[in-house]
């Protein structure tokens, strides 16, 4: 079983686009920088239903020691640090996927 991690966020009302495209830089270097992740996607709502949050994070990792090695990475922690003073709202969730899917 592996361990797929959801992160969804809500931007306050004053961050720009310039703000939400440094965001989607550093996330994309994640993955080249952390070995542990299986899948890993992000990027704003589409805009299909109203409510929604504004981007949302997906990371796939192997078990619970791949998590915690993507969450504490130093790389996704420097991207953390761009991100919490963006954040109006965040909810996060990681639970059990079969692997692969």
């Amino acid at each position: 079983m592996g361990i797929r991690h959801i992160a969804l966020f809500r931007w306050r009302d004053d961050v720009t686009p310039a703000g939400v495209a440094q965001v989607g830089k550093l996330l994309g270097e994640l993955p080249g920088a952390i070995p542990e992740l299986r899948s890993y996607a992000f990027g704003p709502d589409a805009g299909i239903s109203e409510g929604a949050y504004d981007f949302a994070v997906v990371a796939d990792v192997d078990d619970e020691a791949g998590f915690l090695a993507y969450r504490d990475h130093p790389a996704h922690q420097a991207a953390l640090a761009v991100i919490r003073p963006m954040l109006a709202d965040r909810a996060a969730i990681q639970f059990p996927v079969e692997s692969g899917g």
